[in-house]
């Protein structure tokens, strides 16, 4: 229940049964030196009526912007029994589940969205998802260095192309496992991963295995096959980055060149997860058979029992993850379990056709606001090649002043990309999903056209004087 009321004499008789006399007594331990007070910016109690009034006039006056970021976090439409059924209690209290002996339904609902995630990707195994897509290529990383049997080395490829939080996240965990990132430059024409590019680092090897990230963050599309036959040819395993909601049109991992990627990761917000100041979200893993044993978490398989009843048990935890940490293949804790319900309920509602339709209507979205956006004097497409749900728009200003002016007339007009990419600036990147409208997009074209027109930019906030 949401409300649990202690009366004073409740609180009075829990205290007496535990042996204190008030509540600041729990806490004597703490040094007085580090004990915070009183909190005097904190206002007196106020009715829980008072109160959903006045959240409900601040959340008004943050109005109700546009979306045009992606990024990889997405505004798509959630179906609202999603969440009507995620929040159920079955499924809303039940907690990861460590032991093999967790509920039937939460281990079902488990293996569904293993056999869908295969389904999308095309390998043979994935295991029950893990914290978000950043750590989920970490992971990915860890165990293609660890599966790699042909190539003793603790070199990886990793494009720039990739989004930059997950090269950030992924420099964090496994730079103290000894293994080396090497970056490899995009094309500045395209946008993608060149294969001169990771000819001209050759030499540098031999490599581990190469991530390729299917579209990459500026939204173009990889070749894919030429990249994955060129890794293979030099026994590096192949590491697909994916968005699954593209797998629905694109080719999947395991169909990438003559022999298929070795591992697939991703995140999984895009199936069902709102928008939510950055999280909570999950990721997921994939692979093929032969690392199965390699691959970090959980997996959940389906049997028959006894009686020749279909039943569902946790199949695989690889090297005992909670009991011998230093001998684990990983110490991920948790699998994210409500947020894949979500995902799983998201997947069963929409169907293969469903997330087709999906796919294409956010395909044709950003197709028709690029040409909108780009009938604005000074505005075009920074990039040349076939581009997935966003793209890259260079700007006769500066990005970051525009989007500033834009947010002023509650549209969220994309991604800046000087911080990440300067050599890119003045450069946005902007999306599209399905539940963008005409009148959204035209009202987006209309007012950067006015922005760019009058040169009423905002001006970058300037520091207070120390």
């Amino acid at each position: 229940m949401p409300f649990v009321p202690h009366t004073p004499d409740d609180i009075a008789a829990m205290l007496d049964t535990v042996g204190v006399a008030s509540i600041e007594d729990l806490f004597d331990e703490i040094p007085a030196e580090l004990q915070i007070g009183e909190l005097a910016a904190i206002p007196a109690g106020m009715a829980e009526m008072d109160i959903a009034r006045l959240m409900q006039s601040r959340a008004r006056a943050d109005g109700q912007p546009l979306c045009f970021i992606g990024a990889g976090a997405y505004d798509h439409h959630i179906p609202a029994a999603v969440w009507q059924i995620a929040t159920r209690g079955e499924f809303y209290s039940a907690y990861t589940p460590y032991q093999a002996e967790a509920s039937q339904g939460t281990l079902q609902l488990l293996y569904e969205f293993q056999s869908m995630m295969v389904a999308l990707t095309g390998l043979d195994v994935s295991n029950a998802s893990l914290y978000d897509g950043a750590s989920g290529l970490a992971e990915a990383v860890l165990m293609a260095v660890r599966a790699n049997r042909k190539v003793k080395s603790e070199k990886v490829l990793v494009p720039r192309s990739l989004h930059p939080a997950y090269r950030s996240t992924l420099r964090s965990i496994v730079s103290t496992q000894g293994i080396e990132l090497v970056e490899v430059p995009f094309d500045p024409r395209g946008g993608h991963t060149a294969i001169e590019a990771l000819d001209a680092l050759e030499a540098q090897g031999p490599y581990a295995a190469l991530v390729v990230n299917q579209p990459n963050f500026f939204g173009v599309l990889e070749d894919v096959d030429a990249l994955t036959d060129w890794a293979h040819a030099r026994n590096a395993l192949v590491i697909g980055v994916v968005n699954p909601v593209a797998l629905a049109l694109l080719s999947p991992p395991g169909d990438w060149g003559s022999a298929g990627a070795d591992i697939a990761c991703g995140e999984a917000q895009p199936l069902g997860m709102p928008l939510a100041s950055g999280g909570p979200y999950a990721g997921f893993l994939c692979c093929r058979q032969e690392f199965v044993r390699q691959l970090p978490g959980r997996i959940v398989g389906r049997t028959l029992d006894l009686d020749g009843k279909p039943g569902f048990t946790l199949t695989l935890q690889a090297r005992e993850q909670h009991i011998r940490r230093n001998k684990a293949t990983s110490n991920i804790c948790t699998n994210q379990g409500l947020l894949v319900t979500a995902a799983t309920i998201h997947m069963t509602l929409l169907g293969a056709e469903g997330l087709e339709r999906v796919a294409a209507a956010c395909h044709a979205n950003t197709a028709h606001l690029t040409q909108l956006l780009c009938e604005v004097p000074g505005v075009e497409p920074l990039f040349d090649r076939p581009v997935f749900h966003e793209q890259v728009l260079r700007l006769p200003a500066p990005a970051a002043d525009v989007l500033r002016s834009l947010a002023a007339h509650d549209i969220l007009g994309g991604f800046d990309l000087g911080t990440d990419y300067p050599e890119l600036d003045p450069a946005a990147l902007v999306c599209a999903t399905e539940l963008r409208t005409e009148d959204e997009m035209q009202s987006y074209a209309s007012k950067l056209g006015r922005i760019i027109a009058t040169g009423t930019q905002a001006p970058r906030p300037v520091a207070p004087a120390p």
